[in-house]
Order: C-alpha cells, then sequence, then structure tokens
C-alpha cells in the first residue's frame, strides 16, 4: 500500500478555501472528492490484477514457478521504475491531466488484453528424454487448489505421479503400487502453450507498466495542485486522497479474485478494465470541475503530445522483450538468493547497475560539492535507501510466495468462510485501515513526551517485524495437518506483522528524503528512493524464484516437499531480515550522528 505520511500534522483550516470555486468536500477543495474516486479505481484494477497474477501464470498457463515468480518480480519493479519518465514527461509536455488520461485508457488496455489467455496450456512430463502428457481431472473452479490425481500412459499403462519429500518421484498402477522410481534428475515437467497467447500475455504487462507510468506520479500532482502555496490543509487532503488506495485495494482484492474464481479468469480482467475506463471517464468528462489544474506547461512551438504518445506505445515491444527474457531464463541451478541474482534476466542486471551507479556516485559527488554537514546527511541517505530495498524484498512476497503457500499449504477456511489464496491478499489493506490511526496515534503520544522513534529506528524496526512475519510462518509448520496444510490464522498473523512494518518504513521515507537531501538534487533522489523500490520488487522475484516448488500441471507433486520449501525459505528470509535490523539498530549511533539532529 502507498501511505500517507505519518508525520503530517493536521493544522487549522487556512483562508484558501479553493483555487476555483467556494465549493468543498470535508473541508477540502470539491476536486478532491473526484480525484480520490479516480485513484481508488485506479488501485482497485492494480491490486485486483496482482492478488491472481501469479495465481493466473501458474495454473493458466502453467509457467513453472521460477517462470512465474519471474514475471511478477519483473512486472512490479517496472511498476515503480517507469513513472520516473511519466512524471518528467508531463512536467515537461503533457501536464499532468493529459498524462493521467492516457495512462487510464493505455492501462485499460492491457487489462483486457489479459482476459484473452486462450486455453488452458497442456502439461507435460519427461521421462528419461522421453515426453509424456499429463491428464488430470480439472479443479472445481478456476482458483480452487487442484488435488485429483495427475496420469501419464507409459507402454499402454495409465501410471499415476506421485511425488516424494526428497524430490524424486513414483509412478504408481492402478492398484496403488509402485511401478517406477525416479530420481530428480530422471523426471522434469512442463507445459505446451500457445506462443501467441503468451505473447498476448506479456505485451498485455507491457502496457499496464506504460500507462502506469503517466498515471501513477501525476494524479498526485493533480491533488497538490489544487491547494494554494500556505495552505494548511495539504497534509490533510493527501492523507484523505490516499485513503482511496486502501479502499481501492480491499474492493479489488475481493472482486477480481471472485469473479476470477466463479466466473473465470477472463472476467475478473474485464472487470479490472471496466474500472480503469470509469477513471478514465471521471478524468475525461469532469464538467469543468478540473478546469485549470494540471495544464501542460507553457512552451513555445508544436505540441509534442501525439508523438509522446506513441512512442510510449512503440515501447511495449522493450517491455515485451524484456518479459519474453525472463520467460526464456532457464531456472538457476544454484540455490542461495545470491546465485540467482547473478543468473538473472538483462533486468534485474540493469536495475542493479543503475542503483549501484546512483548509491556509490551520488555521496562521491556530494563529497566534491557540499559542505561537511550536507555530505554526511547525503550518505545518511544513502545507507537508509539501501536499507529499503531489503525491506521491499521481503515485503513483497505477498504478491508471489505468500499467494502461492497459501495456495498449496494453507487450509483456506477462516471463521466458517472459505476464501481463495488471491483474496488472502487484502488481509494487507484491511490491517492498514485498522492499524494505521493506532499507530499514527502512537507516535503523537510518544512524540509529546520526547520519547517517538527516530527515522532509523523505525527502519530497524520495519525490518526486524516483515522478518518476524516470515520467521512465524516457518515456525507454523510444525502445526500442519495430515495434508500439509496450515491454519489460515498464521497468514493473517504474518500480514498484520508485515502491515505494522509497513506503516514503520513507507510513510516516512519520502520525508526522510526530502529532510536529508542536498535542496538541489531532492528530485533526483526521490528518483533514487523509487529506484531502489523497484530493485526491493525485483529483488522480491528472485527471492521468491529460489523458493520455487516443481509442479506439473500447476499442482505441486508432493505438498510435504512444498511446505518444507517454503519454510526453510521463510526462515531463511527471516533470520537476514531480522540481521539487518540489528545491524541497522547497531548503526543508529553513527547516523544519528550522521544525520545532524534530523529526526
Amino acid at each position: 500500500m502507498v501511505l500517507p505520511d505519518a508525520d503530517a500534522t493536521f493544522e487549522p483550516e487556512s483562508p484558501h478555501v479553493s483555487r476555483s470555486d467556494g465549493g468543498t468536500w470535508l473541508g477540502h477543495p470539491r476536486q478532491l472528492a473526484r480525484l480520490f474516486s479516480i485513484e481508488m479505481w485506479e488501485r482497485f484494477g492494480f491490486y485486483g490484477m496482482r492478488a491472481v497474477l501469479v495465481l493466473y501464470l501458474t495454473k493458466h498457463f502453467l509457467f513453472q514457478d521460477h517462470q512465474a515468480n519471474g514475471i511478477v518480480g519483473g512486472y512490479l519493479s517496472l511498476v515503480y521504475l517507469t513513472p520516473l519518465v511519466g512524471g518528467w514527461l508531463a512536467d515537461r509536455y503533457l501536464g499532468s491531466k493529459r498524462a493521467v488520461k492516457f495512462g487510464a485508457i493505455v492501462m485499460a488496455v492491457g487489462y483486457f488484453m489479459l482476459s484473452f489467455g486462450g486455453e488452458q496450456a497442456k502439461p507435460y512430463a519427461i521421462i528419461d528424454g522421453t515426453r509424456h502428457a499429463v491428464s488430470q481431472a480439472p479443479a472445481a473452479t478456476t482458483l480452487t487448489p487442484n488435488t485429483a490425481p495427475q496420469t501419464i500412459e507409459v507402454n499402454g499403462q495409465t501410471l499415476t505421479i506421485h511425488g516424494l519429500p526428497d524430490g524424486s518421484v513414483q509412478l504408481l498402477d492402478a492398484n496403488k503400487q509402485v511401478a517406477r522410481s525416479l530420481t530428480a534428475g530422471q523426471f522434469s515437467a512442463g507445459a505446451e502453450g500457445s506462443p501467441f497467447y503468451t505473447s498476448f500475455l506479456l505485451f498485455a504487462l507491457g502496457l499496464i507498466v506504460i500507462g502506469n507510468g503517466f498515471f501513477k506520479p501525476n494524479i498526485s500532482t493533480i491533488v497538490g495542485a489544487l491547494y494554494a502555496p500556505g495552505d494548511k490543509r495539504r497534509d490533510a487532503g493527501f492523507t484523505i486522497f490516499y485513503a482511496g488506495i486502501n479502499v481501492g485495494s480491499i474492493l479489488g482484492q475481493l472482486a477480481v479474485p471472485f469473479l476470477a474464481d466463479h466466473v473465470g479468469w477472463w472476467a475478473g480482467f474485464v472487470c479490472v478494465s471496466v474500472v480503469l475506463l470509469l477513471g478514465w471517464a471521471m478524468t475525461q468528462f469532469d464538467g469543468g470541475r478540473l478546469a485549470g489544474y494540471g495544464d501542460p506547461p507553457a512552451r513555445e512551438g508544436p505540441d509534442r503530445a501525439l508523438l509522446i504518445y506513441l512512442l510510449s506505445l512503440a515501447s511495449v515491444v522493450l517491455f515485451w522483450l524484456i518479459f519474453q527474457n525472463v520467460v526464456d531464463s532457464p531456472e538457476p541451478s544454484g540455490g542461495s538468493i545470491w546465485e540467482y541474482v547473478v543468473a538473472t534476466p538483462l533486468l534485474g542486471k540493469a536495475l542493479l547497475v543503475i542503483f549501484l551507479a546512483a548509491v556509490i556516485g551520488i555521496p562521491i559527488w556530494s563529497w566534491r560539492v557540499g559542505d561537511k554537514v550536507e555530505r554526511e546527511m547525503m550518505l545518511a541517505a544513502i545507507l537508509l535507501v539501501i536499507f529499503n530495498v531489503t525491506f521491499w524484498a521481503l515485503f513483497e512476497q505477498a504478491a508471489s510466495t505468500l499467494t502461492l503457500f497459501a495456495d498449496r499449504n494453507t487450509d483456506l477456511a477462516l471463521l466458517g468462510f472459505h476464501m481463495s489464496a488471491a483474496a488472502t491478499q487484502q488481509f494487507n489493506p484491511i490491517a492498514v485501515v485498522v492499524l494505521a490511526p493506532v499507530i499514527s496515534f502512537l507516535w503523537l503520544g510518544l512524540a509529546k513526551r520526547g520519547l517517538e522513534p527516530s527515522i532509523q529506528l523505525k527502519f530497524a524496526l520495519a525490518l526486524m517485524l516483515v522478518g518476524l512475519g516470515f520467521v512465524v510462518l516457518a515456525v507454523s509448520g510444525s502445526t500442519a495437518d495430515a495434508t500439509f496444510r496450515i491454519s489460515l490464522w498464521w497468514l493473517v498473523l504474518t500480514y498484520v506483522l508485515h502491515t505494522v512494518a509497513e506503516l514503520c518504513i513507507s510513510p516516512v521515507g519520502l520525508s526522510m528524503i526530502t529532510k536529508l537531501s542536498i535542496a538541489r538534487i531532492v528530485g533526483m533522489m526521490m528518483g533514487v528512493w523509487f529506484l531502489s523500490i523497484s530493485v526491493g520488487e525485483y529483488l522480491a522475484g528472485a527471492a521468491a524464484q529460489s523458493a520455487s516448488v516443481q509442479t506439473v500441471g500447476g499442482q505441486v507433486t508432493n505438498p510435504e516437499l512444498a511446505l518444507n520449501t517454503y519454510l526453510h525459505a521463510f526462515m531463511t528470509g527471516g533470520e537476514l531480515t531480522i540481521g539487518a535490523g540489528v545491524v541497522l539498530l547497531l548503526l543508529t549511533p553513527v547516523l544519528k550522528r550522521l544525520m545532524h539532529g534530523v529526526s
């Protein structure tokens, strides 16, 4: 979730009511209501689609885990990277309003294209170099975990595939007797899907990335333009506006999984496309309510909007190539995250090189042009940006590993209701809505007593809490039932811990950048902050790949093996992240000195 600044102060209303007329909404310019709704519908689409994406890739296209997790990580990293370009183009040429409308239309088209997935891919198994078609009874609904036996024909005999905890496979005859035992090296699985629909999927993701780049940074810019300089309602206005993110997220993660499960994948994606068109219509047909806001900057010469639109759409080929590179990349043979990073596709290497250049180059530059205080404050900012990468690499497992774990190794019944694995992602926005006021009042209460944690302490706490969430899941394995599924309450607890962690780091990150950066490069440092999130998103995909489980037709061959794989990955990630939090905690005295009173 994107959150308001937790340090925002709610000051008395200024005499400025609105720059255009005297109408108000909740004491704010009435245009805020429309922008709130537009943002809500866009986030409905983003988080609704994100909830089902990894399941769509593994259950319909039957991608192996390492491919699906790589696509999800690449997609989310690009979602945080392209707004840097979209914001710059809007500032220089388009204006925020035209950028928002273009972005909404492009995303609507991309989401609509996702609904054309063709027939489900056909699974197969390769035994000693020979390919055999795999048969399986369909699941009751789209998102229902499929536990039906999988069979293959070998020498005219129908054999059932039965995976073992050590990764080997047994082929059982009709009497459940072992007809043949295969080592992990003798058995592999895959699926044959339509190259056309696979390419269609990747083009659709590319369009969504492009549209998001234009929409996301510029809707917030219009909100800021509603308030005249000195209007003290600005912080409160953004708080109301950002509430639309969590409202849209909850609604999207309820509606899209429900439609995908009970109607079909296409219905969930069509729903998302429709709400994006609604957001576009609210911007396009505003009845003059947004007149004068987000207009193009005054420039001499011809309007370059059409050229920008065409070049942006043409860039979808580049994004298709990036995603195709992820799909075609072989599964790394090593088991460590570092080995996965070394073997990562082009996108990952490019992000890491750019990020390393930024975190090394900017301190060197500040050392040459700034005074001692500026240099030290910039160094502190860069160190916190680096730790931010670690946080997002673990937190964003929600879109990949946690959803697959929910599908494969979690009893999805809660308080008498049954939900899909995709719907479990809504625990985060629900927890944000419930806990954000509590955390905000906690900080305010501590601040009055002079006890509010510093920025670096909040960062350290966030790292330790997100790590603790994974340790909790790792420990939960001892409570698994006979089908190797844990109670959904363990996942709820993890999401609550992760939400508290998010509330400790996400709201104060941008504020930290503005406080510590040299004034003339604040914009550049904002870009580095979002780049750190983009790198974290990609590393989240790499971490998820390290927890990949072999599947046949989207179904794990052995649930015990899947459970053990996930538990090991959760404990490793949790311990490393808690360790990073402890390191940051130990660095607190040093950072405090470097920050020169900024807290």
